[in-house]
């Protein structure tokens, strides 16, 4: 049971550390995209592409947003980033799906990028928090 308890203790002393101001504000912003008819587009790589996919998912069925990932669409991202490269890959993306002021742009980065580690290093210099 150590195991257990220790995990319940870390999640506990993580979740104290979130800012509901924050949360809530985010909440407001989630509600104003969609009262305004806007879309929420979800970008990542690697594990984050696996999130924003799932994201996408989740934000339609049981949300009610349009949403999108452009992780869904492998032809299109991967013909992208081998005509142009992955540095203008989602900017064109979104572009190409009329991203307007209504809608709201989701990144998720689940390493960060570490340029110590030589870990994501592009995509973390890319979403600019590396």
């Amino acid at each position: 049971m150590s195991y257990i308890d220790d995990y319940l203790r870390e999640v506990k002393s993580i979740t104290s550390l979130l800012d509901r101001t924050a949360i809530e504000k985010m909440i407001e912003t989630l509600i104003d995209i969609r009262d305004k008819k806007g879309r929420l587009f979800f970008l990542g790589v690697g594990g984050g592409a696996g999130n924003a996919s799932h994201a996408v998912n989740d934000f339609r069925k049981i949300a009610g947003f349009e949403s999108y990932s452009p992780a869904d669409n492998v032809s299109e991202l991967t013909a992208r980033i081998n005509d142009d490269g992955w540095e203008t890959s989602f900017a064109a993306w979104l572009k190409g799906s009329n991203l307007n002021s209504k809608d709201g742009v989701f990144v998720f980065s689940v390493g960060g990028g570490n340029r110590e580690k030589n870990v994501s290093v592009q995509s973390g210099q890319r979403f600019g928090i590396c």
